[in-house]
């Protein structure tokens, strides 16, 4: 049946599924084609999950990495749940149960002062590494999820040193509250590059749930898994060291499929060093699989970034040097073998990834002419590299810019000192 001149077409969009509808004159509505979710049952049971476990607007409410990334990470998920099973148990057996002369007090003493341990590791370590969580998020992710299992092993451990129990476990203890610390803040600042639509809370939720479900696969294979490896410490520690291994591989895989847009010092480091050697403009995909994420971050010349002005000049005379052919909102120097980088107040986005590439610049020149440092003076190459930045700047930020990097904002490692100063009028 055609339309008559009084009915028309309806679309309907529900994320990518679509519908037509025939509406004629007295509103009678008539379906004409139907490709919405739930069309069949194979489709309706995917539908349901899909809206249980995985972000609304899936998959464009976020990045192009999410199910890459959350695939690897329910893999390591469930072989963690597996080995927490393990430490569990050796836990419950080291601290009494089954032993008829143990008793409630010393096993309630034993886990208080393994708490309390944890406790103060949780404070200590966010007082000391906070500030790193969110510009090195894919290293310390990759950290967390190892001292977890050194943890959870020596927890398994520690029942066979009954003298030293409980040492190992309060031990085990701080390690765990840095997992806690260094993984939940990690995974946060993941969840922020992820979501594309300012949902972070939908897509946090929904990795919980995922994350729950994980769980409850573990505990039913636990339950599997207990009667064998009750007091058969050799198939302990086998599946132990089995399912570490798996839970090292995935979390590896899982940080090297994020392809973070933002400049961290380290793929700001990465990018415009190529652009020195070949003024090829790296894209996020492939800054971000040269970027370290085991080993502590290391430059030939470390960069201070943020610090005071007194770390930058020391007197009169050199913070005249620094400000000569210089009106940019950041002063740059050297001192004991180290660059440091100071800010003004009104210091932009732009302004401070132009003052790290500026120090960049300034390590290579530092690095290249050690053996002439001598005759030549930092001040020298600070100028140096002052009047590189003028020519190289602009055509960098037009290429990363085409490539695909955010300009909004960085992940820059800066410390909290902002500057006023203000070149005196002859």
């Amino acid at each position: 049946m055609e339309p008559d001149n009084g009915s028309v077409w309806a679309t309907e969009r529900y994320g990518s599924a679509e519908s037509w509808n025939y509406v004629g004159k007295d509103g009678a509505t008539e379906r004409r084609r139907n490709l919405r979710e739930g069309e069949s049952t194979g489709n309706c049971i995917f539908g349901l999950f899909k809206r249980i476990f995985l972000p609304q607007g899936y998959p464009e409410s976020v990045s192009k990495d999410y199910l890459q990334y959350q695939f690897w990470d329910t893999v390591q998920a469930f072989c963690s749940s597996l080995s927490g099973m393990l430490a569990t148990q050796a836990s419950l057996k080291g601290v009494g149960v089954g032993d008829q002369e143990a008793t409630v007090t010393a096993a309630t003493i034993t886990w208080l002062l393994k708490d309390g341990a944890g406790m103060l590791g949780r404070i200590i370590f966010a007082w000391q590494k906070g500030s790193k969580l969110d510009s090195e998020a894919k290293k310390w992710r990759l950290v967390a999820d190892i001292l977890n299992d050194v943890a959870m092993f020596m927890m398994i451990l520690a029942p066979h040193f009954p003298a030293y129990f409980t040492l190992i476990v309060c031990i085990a203890g701080i390690f765990m509250s840095i997992v806690g610390v260094a993984g939940g803040a990690s995974r946060a600042a993941l969840t922020c590059h992820q979501a594309r639509r300012d949902n972070m809370a939908d897509i946090s939720a929904k990795d919980g749930s995922q994350e729950t479900l994980v769980n409850l696969a573990g505990l039913l294979v636990s339950l599997v898994l207990i009667p064998f490896v009750t007091d058969n410490p050799q198939l302990t520690i086998s599946l132990f060291f089995l399912f570490t291994i798996l839970h090292l591989f995935s979390n590896y895989k899982a940080v090297r499929s994020v392809v973070m847009e933002t400049f961290s010092e380290a793929r700001l480091l990465i990018v415009m060093q190529q652009y020195l050697r070949d003024r090829q403009i790296l894209s996020p995909e492939e800054a971000n699989q040269r970027e370290p994420v085991f080993l502590e971050f290391r430059k030939s010349v470390p960069i201070k970034l943020g610090v005071r002005l007194d770390q930058v000049v020391r007197s009169s005379e050199e913070l005249n040097l620094a400000l000569k052919n210089n009106d940019m909102p950041f002063l740059i120097g050297v001192r004991n073998g180290c660059i440091y980088v100071c800010l003004r107040p009104d210091a932009s986005v732009r302004d401070e990834i132009r003052a790290m590439c500026q120090a960049v610049c300034l390590s290579n020149l530092m690095t290249s002419r050690e053996s002439a440092a001598q005759q030549q003076s930092h001040w020298e190459m600070v100028h140096e590299s002052h009047e590189m930045m003028e020519t190289l700047f602009k055509p960098f930020i037009k290429g990363v810019e085409a490539a695909g990097w955010d300009m909004h904002r960085t992940l820059l490692d800066w410390d909290e000192w902002r500057v006023e100063w203000k070149a005196k009028s002859n």
